[in-house]
């Protein structure tokens, strides 16, 4: 019995012993556990504390880098926007002279060859584009239609039978299908602007509403221009309305087939320069 009694009291110490050194280990391991965490803790903050001071010299690399393209932009703005004054008078921005120079490229260069002056250049850029983007081909060109390029300009010189009647200058509306593809040619090119001018024969005209031809080819010049803007969508702003009177004819006036030539109205489209060689730029 006193044999039994030591070996059980000998088993308890022995297993307390076990537990106690099992206890140690664990504390020691959950020391370990938290030194590594404190550590990684430690780490991280000073890992985030190096990304923000990095990120804030990226920020301001950026900040310099956007402030700089800035600057550059705006001097080549003011570059672009300076004008240049040839020998021959001719002026044109240095944006326009560089966008010229490209489309020169493209000319044939037998027709570049006789280009002598900056305005010879820019005559033969401008037709090109010209009949890039307008197409008057649809107007039919007739007897009582003409349509030609001068220089820096397209005209359209249509016959007074085709929009008045005889001394009127209300718009007939036999006039209708030719202002309707007029104003299709001129809607379909954003850069230029459109002269309509009034011409007359030399034949004196006085009426309670018309003093002279000069009335007259005003009048008429301005009742195209409203019907272009009113009915057929032309924005106003490109319009000019302009009277010759009789001072332009065409020809002499002393016979009927005369006096019918040198009665017209001239569409006169006349590019903006500077907007019409950024537009052939963004479309090329």
């Amino acid at each position: 019995m006193k044999k039994i009694s030591i070996l059980f009291v000998s088993a308890i110490l022995l297993s307390s012993c076990v537990s106690k050194k099992k206890y140690v280990m664990l504390e020691q391991e959950k020391g370990e556990v938290v030194s590594e965490l404190t550590k990684t803790k430690v780490e991280k903050e000073e890992l985030e504390s190096k990304f923000q001071a990095i990120q804030e010299r990226v920020d301001n690399y950026n900040s310099k880098i956007n402030s700089l393209t800035q600057d550059i932009d705006g001097l080549q703005k003011d570059n672009d926007s300076r004008f240049t004054v040839s020998t021959s008078g001719t002026m044109t921005s240095n944006l326009t002279e560089r966008q010229m120079q490209e489309t020169l490229a493209k000319v044939d260069p037998n027709k570049l060859s006789q280009a002598k002056t900056l305005k010879d250049s820019m005559n033969l850029a401008i037709q090109y584009n010209l009949n890039r983007v307008i197409d008057t081909s649809s107007l039919n060109e007739d007897e009582d239609i003409t349509v030609s390029i001068d220089e820096t300009v397209v005209m359209i010189s249509i016959s007074d039978k085709m929009l008045f009647n005889t001394g009127s200058y209300r718009v007939s509306n036999k006039a209708n299908d030719i202002l309707q593809k007029l104003a299709d040619v001129i809607n379909s090119e954003p850069s230029i602007d459109v002269m309509v001018e009034g011409h007359t024969d030399s034949r004196t005209i006085s009426t309670p509403t018309l003093k002279d031809n000069w009335d007259l080819s005003v009048l008429r010049a301005t009742s195209v221009v409203r019907k272009l803007q009113n009915e057929y969508s032309v924005s106003p702003e490109k319009l000019i309305a302009s009277g010759r009177s009789s001072y332009q004819p065409l020809t002499a006036n002393d016979t009927k087939d005369g006096r019918s030539k040198n009665r017209r109205t001239r569409i006169i489209l006349l590019p903006n320069i500077d907007k019409f060689f950024a537009l052939m730029a963004s479309t090329d």
